[in-house]
């Protein structure tokens, strides 16, 4: 396999200090003879989390009570959150783990075999390849990439490199789900045109633009890393990320990615499908936030419809009967919450089955070096991911119109009643908010077709520029020929 020196990435590291005074030097990857494994089934793993705020947590946590793995390290550009997170290790384990602000110390000690990347969505990409690069094995939460073309990027080094990668959509290693994917493959839901994934959510206002002071203690350089170097213009710096593209993806890509993860998995969907359009807006308030609070979106694969569907305003339960965020309809009932309805609604059954701890799951496939042992390999957090991205895609090309001009476009056959039923309830819930669609228009996204073979838009070019973006070095995602 072909790697890129140390000396290549110092004189890169020393050109990009020049440039834009970053004082850090990127990573020096192990050679092909340190890729060795040492995960023997009676070694201790040494692990390290990245990122150490919500999921962060959870991570170190989780992997600090598996046999066989020591949290040796958490990183984070924050110190303050690092050292907090240490100290719950430590209370947990009776061990401290190092604390370092920038991973790439992580990335170079040799000693370390397994990470976890619990760090802003913009850094997932990146940290991933690093330590796939340098012979380590990845936990990656989701959405497991920031753009497209770097979770494909990420694919291709797990499968050239041979490391083992699972994404953080851990509703794969529930039983429940597993049974109902067997029952669904079993042909006994029958047809299946329609699946839904759903998350209704209150979400505030995160504040009118605003310059952000930085938490002290906090290196806002390697905070940024791969992203824009421009002030924050928002009230906090944690968290408020999500709804910024240059750094998040939205609702789609924050907690709507597990439910379409079910969808796709469940309904045994490959790919990015046929088209996408996407509908919505910023609603109800007016902060420094860009993505969408209010979101429909269509993705067809063949004569399959997939809705995603995102309400950040107050609204009523999607149904009274199952509190899950996916739905899939077949000709013989439906299935939410891991439950079995009939057509009309009654319960059925519920499924059931054996699970496994998501982090165990990884931590199992690390040991035998076989990534088809993974819940999630990182192939599937991509595909699911991505159908988030193109999503988001569609609405950043649209244009404000009127509810009207919307029902007109979506009365094409291409569209089911299905759809134009889920629209009419958005318009609804809108209203019930007091949103004057007639002051502040909806966003008609693009109406893109996809070449899913290929991963890209068909004759688009404005719509294949946002599959990838630009790094801010050293921060720059490897290239292909650079894995």
């Amino acid at each position: 396999m072909s790697h890129v020196t140390r000396r290549r990435f110092l004189e890169d590291s020393l050109l990009a200090t020049a440039v834009t005074a970053v004082s850090s030097t990127v990573p020096a990857f192990a050679t092909a003879a340190e890729e060795t494994s040492r995960t023997s089934a009676n070694e201790t793993l040494q692990h390290a989390v990245l990122g150490c705020r919500i999921r962060g947590k959870v991570h170190a946590a989780e992997f600090g009570k598996l046999p066989g793995v020591n949290v040796a390290y958490v990183c984070d550009p924050d110190l303050t959150l690092a050292e907090e997170l240490a100290a719950a290790v430590e209370k947990q384990s009776g061990r401290k783990p190092k604390v370092v602000q920038d991973l790439r110390k992580i990335i170079d000690d040799k000693s370390i075999d397994t990470i976890s990347i619990a760090a802003p969505n913009h850094w997932h990409a990146l940290a991933a390849m690093w330590g796939m690069q340098a012979g380590k094995d990845v936990y990656v939460e989701k959405p497991v990439s920031h753009n497209l073309v770097e979770g494909r990027r990420m694919v291709d080094a797990a499968k050239k490199l041979k490391r083992i990668c699972q994404g953080g959509t851990q509703n794969r290693s529930v039983g429940g789900l597993m049974a109902a994917a067997e029952f669904i493959r079993a042909g006994k839901l029958g047809e299946v045109k329609l699946a839904r994934s759903i998350i209704y959510g209150k979400r505030a206002s995160i504040g009118e633009k605003q310059a952000c002071v930085i938490p002290t203690g906090c290196d806002f350089n390697l905070w940024l890393g791969p992203a824009t170097q421009q002030p924050l213009q928002r009230k906090n710096m944690h968290y408020d990320w999500h709804w910024v593209w240059d750094t998040g993806n939205g609702e789609l890509g924050n907690n709507n990615i597990h439910m379409v993860d079910i969808c796709r998995w469940l309904v045994g969907l490959e790919g990015l499908g046929d088209s996408v359009i996407s509908i919505g807006g910023r609603l109800g308030y007016e902060d420094a936030g860009e993505t969408p609070n209010t979101q429909l979106t269509v993705h067809q694969f063949g004569p399959t419809t997939v809705i995603q569907e995102v309400r950040g305003l107050k609204t009523a339960p999607f149904s009274d009967k199952f509190k899950s965020g996916y739905v899939i309809y077949g000709s013989e009932g439906f299935i939410a919450d891991a439950t079995l309805f009939d057509p009309s609604g009654k319960l059925v059954q519920k499924f059931e089955g054996k699970g496994e701890n998501h982090f165990a799951n990884f931590i199992r496939a690390v040991r035998s070096r076989n990534p088809n042992d993974l819940n999630a390999e990182i192939t599937k957090g991509h595909i699911s991911t991505g159908l988030c991205h193109v999503a988001n895609i569609s609405h950043r090309l649209g244009q404000q119109v009127t509810v009207a001009d919307i029902k007109s476009h979506l009365s094409g056959k291409q569209f089911s009643d299905e759809v134009r039923a889920t629209f009419t309830r958005m318009v609804a819930h809108l209203g019930e908010n007091e949103v004057d669609l007639d002051r502040t228009k909806l966003t008609l996204g693009s109406q893109l077709t996809i070449d899913s073979a290929k991963e890209q838009f068909v004759e688009n070019s404005a719509a294949n520029a946002l599959l990838k973006r630009e790094y801010r070095a050293p921060f720059v995602l490897p290239s292909a020929d650079q894995i």
